[in-house]
């Protein structure tokens, strides 16, 4: 009888564990296929993580799947390119000021436990971010031109009437002349890896498998 009793626990344990492997494999999936290589469903996860953390919200899960994708298509590109990875102490300068925001090391370590996340999710997070942004920047800067005309138009149609909304003091043109030329350069970029990264998609084999599960 002990032996029976022994054996029917073994049996019931393996039923067990096998059911739970299942629901394990039902939580992760794969949700795209790119090139070679796969996007699950808990890597938009953490992406969305890692935006509440960031940002203080989430995007949907398909403009993180995207995201995702065109997260690949530029770090391919930029690996097939030699583009170097950012140096440690970039990371942690990153790092050291994304942690600034919450206020205090222990805040911030409290919201990545809240979150999910361990400092080392985090820290993989902005070095991706940083290569990503650095390589983008690195690739289209130069193609950018901006006109001391489209300084000037946007001083005055953008930047006078926002300030005057929020009832803030407006500066002399001269003195935020740098600043507006760097957001003219910074939406050039986006513009220019925007129209390559549609076209990088149809090169890479994209797939989508279904589409990303809500919570």
């Amino acid at each position: 009888m002990r032996g029976a009793a022994k054996l029917a626990m073994a049996i019931w344990l393996a039923t067990a564990l096998a059911g739970t492997a299942r629901a394990q494999q039902v939580v992760d999936r794969i949700v795209a296929r790119v090139g070679d290589d796969i996007i699950t469903l808990s890597d938009i996860q953490e992406l969305g993580r890692y935006q509440q953390l960031v940002q203080g919200n989430e995007q949907t899960q398909a403009e993180r799947l995207r995201e995702l994708i065109e997260q690949w298509v530029v770090q391919r590109d930029a690996t097939l390119s030699g583009f170097r990875p950012p140096a440690a102490a970039d990371v942690e300068k990153a790092l050291a000021a994304l942690e600034k925001r919450f206020g205090s090391p222990k805040a911030f370590e409290e919201r990545l436990k809240e979150l999910g996340l361990s400092e080392s999710d985090a820290r993989q997070m902005v070095e991706r971010q940083l290569f990503l942004s650095r390589y983008l920047d690195f690739r289209f800067r130069a193609e950018v031109q901006v006109t001391e005309s489209q300084i000037e138009d946007y001083y005055r149609t953008t930047l006078v009437p926002e300030l005057k909304r929020a009832r803030q003091p407006v500066p002399p043109l001269e003195s935020v002349a740098d600043k507006i030329r760097e957001v003219l350069i910074e939406r050039g970029i986006s513009q220019r890896a925007e129209k390559w990264l549609d076209e990088l998609r149809t090169r890479w084999n994209v797939q989508t498998i279904g589409g990303p599960a809500e919570k």
